[in-house]
């Protein structure tokens, strides 16, 4: 009898840990782009050097172990940023501070099963959903209406049987397929806990009037209503699921992997959170925002620039202040100069005196930085490149708050009358101000 392999136990962005693990399947892991490193273990043979990136969570690939990796930050706090970004009017929040029930469990895989668990089981608390759906089928008897076309293509004009559509009232919607979906998708998931498990396969039995929805396929469409109002934070969590659960990574010129499992990349995740939730403040303040708003560097249009988040004035024409996430602080001096050459060149383009970067807590050297030379600033004042920290193990409450104060700092940029938009307790010191000096010897997000 063949012994089950262990399980391996990787951390974001940590060491790397030697696996056993055959030829195939090591070279297959390293091209799926899933790990920041697959490589043979120089030292052991038949081992790999697994090392984990910006993606946490389990999988599990054939032939090989499951591989999980382990998140640095809390995973009450994971589900709070997910949520946040998926519906930032709360719609999914247990209450009003914003956490999110994750049981008791410190995993990426245990906790989600068991938040989706909890929340279909409320969704269904008042009965299962139905509501109408057009059904094409063959018939003996005639209901609805005649679909003469495939009457004549299917049968030649004889009947019975009769080729008929109509509006049925029935369980099989949009919503419980999704709901259904999801289920069966986290019932094969490794690391889902025994009882959390048997509680979705009851899940699994209220839901099977559902059809099953065909891989491969989109995810059926279905529009917020008040008849399904009670659905919705148990359906935008389940979408969240089957959008994270990739069944093959296919890198070009490669064979695909099967993977089994559900992986949240921490970077976007992060850039999502934050362009997200400053978009909503800033809506305080009379401005609006644009994701992922595309320009060019160069006049020609050959060189593409896609900040994560363009500050617009109220009619959305004027350019105010541009803002990048960066959810990973590389360490060591003169490392975030490439975020900060990013950053200018951003400005730069845009005709902005400012540049904010937004960081995920880590060590950060100075909160902004005076370029000198620049000549899009006004009275004389060069660009300046802010930076910001937003600590993610902080509760919901705080981080919200810490992204209202960017916000703050952003709409200051729409005012002319303040020429160095700078919280008095970040005065300037005399001499403070320098350009940014080394050339980037670290790698930046993107």
């Amino acid at each position: 009898m063949t012994e089950p392999v262990p399980d391996v136990v990787l951390s974001e962005y940590g060491p790397a840990v030697s696996v056993p693990l055959g030829a195939a399947a090591g070279r297959a892991l390293a091209a799926s782009g899933i790990l920041q490193s697959a490589t043979p273990d120089p030292a052991r043979d038949g081992h790999w050097l697994l090392r984990a990136g910006s993606r946490v969570g389990a999988l599990r690939t054939p032939g090989g172990p499951i591989v999980r990796i382990m998140p640095k930050t809390p995973v009450s706090r994971i589900f709070f940023l997910l949520g946040f970004s998926l519906a930032p009017e709360r719609a999914w929040r247990d209450d009003r501070e914003g956490t999110v029930d994750t049981g008791a469990y410190d995993d990426v895989v245990p906790a989600l099963a068991h938040a989706v668990e909890r929340r279909i089981d409320a969704a269904l608390r008042q009965g299962v959903l139905q509501g109408y759906r057009e059904v094409e089928e063959s018939s003996l008897v005639v209901r609805g209406r005649i679909l003469e076309a495939e009457q004549i293509r299917r049968h030649f004009g004889r009947t019975p049987p009769v080729e008929i559509a109509y509006d049925a009232y029935t369980t099989d919607t949009a919503e419980n397929r999704i709901l259904r979906a999801a289920v069966e998708r986290l019932l094969r998931l490794p690391g889902v806990p025994g009882p959390v498990r048997r509680r979705l396969a009851h899940q699994r039995v209220r839901l099977a009037d559902a059809l099953p929805l065909v891989r491969g396929q989109e995810l059926p469409r279905w529009q917020p209503s008040r008849l399904n109002s009670r659905y919705q934070p148990a359906l935008r969590l389940c979408e969240a699921v089957l959008r994270g659960s990739s069944h093959e990574h296919t890198p070009p010129g490669a064979d695909p992997l099967p993977v089994d499992g559900f992986l949240i990349d921490m970077n976007q995740l992060f850039e999502d959170f934050v362009t997200v939730a400053l978009s909503e403040a800033l809506k305080d303040h009379g401005l609006t925002a644009r994701l992922q708003d595309t320009h060019h560097l160069d006049t020609a249009g050959l060189v593409r620039i896609r900040p994560d988040l363009v500050v617009r004035t109220r009619d959305g024409r004027t350019p105010v202040a541009v803002v990048d996430a960066k959810y990973k602080v590389e360490k060591g001096d003169g490392r975030l100069n490439a975020d900060l050459y990013q950053a200018l060149a951003y400005a730069t383009v845009l005709g902005l005196r400012e540049a904010h970067l937004v960081y995920a807590a880590g060590r950060l050297p100075s909160p902004f930085h005076e370029v000198r030379g620049t000549a899009a600033g006004a009275e004389g004042h060069g660009v300046l490149l802010h930076q910001h920290s937003v600590d993610l193990s902080r509760e919901p409450g705080q981080l919200m708050s810490a992204l209202r104060d960017i916000a703050v700092r952003l709409a200051r940029a729409s005012t002319p009358a303040c020429p160095t938009p700078i919280n008095p307790t970040e005065a300037r010191p005399p001499g403070t101000l320098s350009p940014l000096s080394s050339p980037a010897r670290g790698r930046g997000r993107r």
